[in-house]
């Protein structure tokens, strides 16, 4: 008799529930989140079971765990779940079985579980891209800090020349403390992201979709692989219509009767992708390719709404250049919806 399994994950404990065939609740309990815990309630189950999970905090190792002992995983949108989120009794018992049940009914609205491999690079990418950010922050806290005492130059404060107006900059011991903490910390992270940088370069080398993609404006190494780390398969994406809807650059749609109203963005998807195709979106518009459309959409709509038309046309390009490519290495016509 074929069972279905749903897990609530949490950051240290489970809810496991097993559910029959016929609707049964055979198993509900809560167990410490680990390897031989979870496999003590499961592990006698058959080969291909159907087990599905929220992506909450911290799924990866119940992924990884599922698919190395034949499970059949299924990951689950938390967004999409309406029968959880809307339910009035709400506890980690009953959501672990409504998980089993929607499983059972295959009402499962569900997320694509990316391979290792592009669940390792989404890590080196977004961690570089924290650092990079760190960094941010202590030149803007340099450049408070400065500019309380009414100091400011025109250069740039990290070079030799700006390192030297600092230290020669009349300030209270613990403004001096701060600029030079914030030094020592930009200094330690110079060589960490290089290193990364170096680590990102013999990604980029090794895979071809990413020349493909730097051939777009705006678009260079980085981008392109956080491109391919977020998409992933792009013969997920039927067509570029949807690759834009679930990258959250689609508007929303409020329809009753005869009355549409288009709202903004919905920004559902990966943060990540929007980011940097933004990022892209501010070289492309001033591009030959781009720069009419984003002067007239800008004329009528605003500078806002016009960047994040062109991050849009970006994405749509990707899509059929990453389809074309996929065409070509599989020897199938390239879809054209």
């Amino acid at each position: 008799m074929s069972v279905y399994v749903g897990i609530d994950v949490h950051r240290k404990r489970s809810q496991v529930a097993v559910v029959t065939g016929d609707g049964t609740v055979e198993l509900n309990k809560n167990v410490v989140n680990g390897s031989e815990p979870m496999l003590r309630l499961i592990g006698d189950l058959p080969p291909g079971t159907p087990v599905a999970f929220e992506a909450a905090f911290g799924w990866g190792w119940l992924a990884a765990l599922l698919e190395d002992y034949g499970f059949e995983a299924h990951l689950v949108h938390p967004l999409r779940c309406k029968a959880i989120a809307s339910a009035r009794l709400k506890n980690d018992k009953v959501d672990a079985a409504t998980l089993a049940q929607l499983l059972r009914a295959d009402l499962l609205p569900e997320a694509w579980i990316a391979p290792p491999a592009v669940r390792q690079l989404r890590a080196l990418l977004r961690h570089r891209a924290g650092l990079v950010r760190l960094g941010t922050q202590q030149r803007n806290r340099i450049h408070a800090v400065v500019a309380d005492f009414g100091f400011d130059r025109s250069g740039s404060y990290l070079s030799g020349p700006g390192r030297g107006w600092l230290a020669g900059l009349e300030l209270p011991p613990v403004s001096r403390e701060v600029v030079a903490d914030c030094l020592a910390v930009i200094d330690g992270l110079a060589p960490v992201i290089d290193r990364i940088d170096g680590e990102l370069r013999q990604h980029a080398k090794a895979d071809p979709r990413v020349k493909t993609l730097t051939t777009l404006p705006g678009v260079g190494q980085f981008t392109a692989l956080v491109m391919l780390a977020e998409i992933g398969d792009i013969s997920r994406f039927p067509s570029a219509r949807k690759l834009a809807s679930w990258a959250g650059l689609t508007p929303t749609v409020r329809g009753s009767d005869r009355t549409v109203r288009h709202g903004h963005i919905s920004k559902q998807g990966s943060a990540w992708l929007r980011w940097v195709l933004n990022q892209a979106a501010q070289t492309a518009k001033r591009s030959p390719d781009f720069a009419a459309t984003y002067s007239a959409i800008a004329k009528r709509r605003g500078k806002k709404i016009a960047t994040i038309a062109i991050s849009r046309k970006l994405l749509t390009r990707a899509w059929h250049l990453l389809d074309d490519m996929q065409a070509t290495n599989t020897n199938e016509p390239p879809r054209r919806p």
